[in-house]
């Protein structure tokens, strides 16, 4: 584990030191989180104008969802993007080789290796977004450290899914198209699941469980999370996590290398 602390130290040390080489993506990328953070609130405030609301959703709650909604983008940005994307570039180039020839885990290598600096502002976006609904709902300290257990569990889930994501790029190897449509279907994290029709939110909830990144937070910050959802959370980020290790292992039989 050690190793692997220093190791994981000594790629996002480089990682960052070659972003900040264009530190003018950083006022770019605040700006781009900004201007998506106003379009979804003019979104959300389109429903709440006239008074109505989302079945036992409030303003301030619907802010709560939205505000982990954005962390998660921001979680995405820094951390995933800038790794699991490039799967498809390391078996296209035939570099992949060089990863599994390394005397570390190849999903730890292709899942670490990168960090995104331009990712921040969605987080701290997200931050202050769940920390301005809190105060008006006059939340305390315990309902965020309690919210901190499914919000890791949905960071490790959304972590899963896209790994496999990428590495079915060893059969189909342009899949930009299809992490696109995660991200696409992930989008309906930004709303209560109350919001869609009955079929919808199965569909969020045990075919893509969008419900378990966003609205089982929300619920544990509310106080008002049903211990079988937190435990249905956990149970969930291990299954998918193990999973996704157990896909890794078996879609590299198929890999063929650059030197065969």
């Amino acid at each position: 584990m050690k190793r692997y602390i220093q190791v994981l130290k000594l790629f996002w040390t480089t990682a960052i030191a070659a972003e900040l080489e264009y530190r003018l993506n950083f006022l770019i990328a605040s700006l781009s989180s900004l201007g998506n953070l106003t379009g979804s609130l003019f979104g959300l405030f389109l429903f709440y104008r006239t008074g109505y609301t989302f079945q036992g959703w409030s303003w301030e709650e619907a802010l709560v969802i939205l505000g982990i909604f954005t962390l998660l983008q921001g979680v995405s940005a820094t951390f995933l993007v800038p790794n699991l994307n490039r799967i498809v570039g390391h078996v296209q180039q035939g570099t992949l080789d060089f990863v599994l020839l390394k005397p570390i885990s190849s999903q730890f290598w292709l899942s670490s290796r990168s960090i995104s600096p331009w990712g921040m502002p969605d987080l701290i976006f997200g931050v202050v977004l769940i920390a301005y609904a809190g105060s008006q709902l006059g939340l305390g300290l315990n309902n965020y450290l309690i919210s901190a257990i499914p919000i890791f569990f949905g960071i490790i889930s959304l972590y899963s899914l896209w790994f496999m994501l990428g590495a079915t790029s060893i059969w189909f190897v342009k899949i930009y198209n299809v992490t696109e449509v995660l991200r696409g279907l992930l989008e309906a994290g930004r709303f209560p699941m109350v919001a869609y029709p009955a079929s919808y939110q199965f569909f969020f909830t045990f075919i893509v469980p969008v419900a378990f990144l966003t609205t089982v937070p929300a619920e544990a910050i509310l106080g008002r999370s049903q211990v079988v959802w937190l435990v249905g959370a956990g149970a969930l980020a291990l299954g998918l996590l193990l999973v996704s290790g157990i896909f890794w292992r078996f879609a590299l039989r198929f890999y063929t290398s650059a030197s065969s």
